[in-house]
């Protein structure tokens, strides 16, 4: 590392005092991993077209503070931010690689997100990621949201291909970050290629895989959810009148959806207890599932991985778990608290 690297901050005397009680674990479906309650999803570290993300510096005091406070499933891939985000992981790691589960993917490439699912070319991205993470092996490596043909383990290499590495010993688990996220590529994934390791949007407004995700669990397939808050709708953050900065992926986003989403959000901020944040109830309904493995918010700095990693200090009340279940399997137009 040169000199005009930042080097990884080391938590003031004040964060020090504000430690949590440590996050639970959960076993990684059949994997033989322990995975934290919270993850972080590491997206948004040093991304400046998709999240206007931090900076190198914050970056690893948000991983730092991740790691301090037990935070220790760590999910990336390698075109995230054109690749930075897993430098700063690899960089931030040293010393410590042990302490973390790392999770990155293939399929996308740096710079930019280049397509290429080719099984020939798995060994090549993989050790890619090795080198930018700093690392000799990686916990686990998924399919990054191939196309729907590649979800089929009876079809091509790509699962035959992850099983030798594995066997190798240079990953520990492997599985698919899905595309669509719905009920046919589960059960795909799940029942045709030996994935151990399932990563798939779920949250309060969308809970569809929620019917099926037992089928994963019982076939001995860990969950990982990713955009548990929505992108950001479920932390109360936005309303119909939000905008979006040009170097932030949420732009993309037309002033229909905008007000669609928020009037989602405004309905499910009825069902909260007094006293409970948005982003608490949220990640506390996820957490609920005993299917799901990790949920791996994303935090652009350190305030918003405490609070995020806080969720998991307390639960929802059952009737409130089921009224946030009831108001998910209910059309949009029907969602009333």
């Amino acid at each position: 590392m040169t000199s005009a690297t930042p080097t990884p901050a080391t938590p003031t005397p004040a964060e020090k005092d504000a430690v949590p009680a440590p996050l639970r674990t959960r076993p990684l479906g059949r994997s033989g991993i322990r995975v934290s309650e919270i993850g972080l999803g590491a997206w948004q570290l040093g991304a400046r077209r998709e999240w206007a993300g931090p900076d190198e510096e914050e970056s690893y005091r948000i991983i730092d503070e991740a790691v301090r406070l037990g935070c220790t499933f760590i999910d990336t891939a390698s075109p995230y931010a054109d690749g930075r985000s897993e430098e700063y992981i690899g960089r931030a790691l040293e010393g410590r690689r042990d302490q973390v589960v790392l999770c990155t993917k293939f399929g996308f490439w740096a710079p930019g997100y280049q397509e290429d699912h080719s099984p020939d070319r798995i060994e090549e991205a993989l050790e890619l990621s090795l080198t930018r993470l700093r690392t000799d092996y990686l916990d686990v490596a998924l399919i990054h949201s191939p196309p729907y043909e590649l979800m089929d383990g009876r079809t091509v290499a790509h699962y035959r291909i992850l099983q030798r590495l594995l066997d190798a010993g240079t990953i520990r688990a492997y599985g698919v970050a899905d595309r669509a996220s719905n009920a046919d590529e589960l059960r795909r994934i799940v029942h045709t290629t030996g994935s151990s390791v399932l990563e798939t949007n779920i949250n309060v407004l969308e809970q569809h895989q929620l019917d099926v995700i037992a089928e994963a669990a019982e076939a001995g397939v860990g969950v990982v959810v990713r955009t548990p808050l929505a992108s950001g709708w479920l932390s109360g953050k936005y309303d119909r009148d939000s905008d979006f900065p040009n170097d932030d992926r949420r732009v993309w986003w037309t002033r229909a959806q905008v007000r669609e989403k928020a009037a989602a959000a405004q309905r499910f901020r009825a069902l909260v207890p007094e006293g409970t944040t948005m982003t608490h109830a949220a990640l506390r309904f996820l957490l609920a599932q005993p299917e799901i493995s990790t949920v791996i918010p994303g935090a652009k700095s350190v305030e918003q991985l405490r609070h995020n990693v806080a969720a998991a200090q307390g639960t929802l009340p059952a009737a409130t778990v089921a009224a946030i279940r009831d108001f998910g399997r209910r059309p949009a137009t029907e969602q009333h608290p």
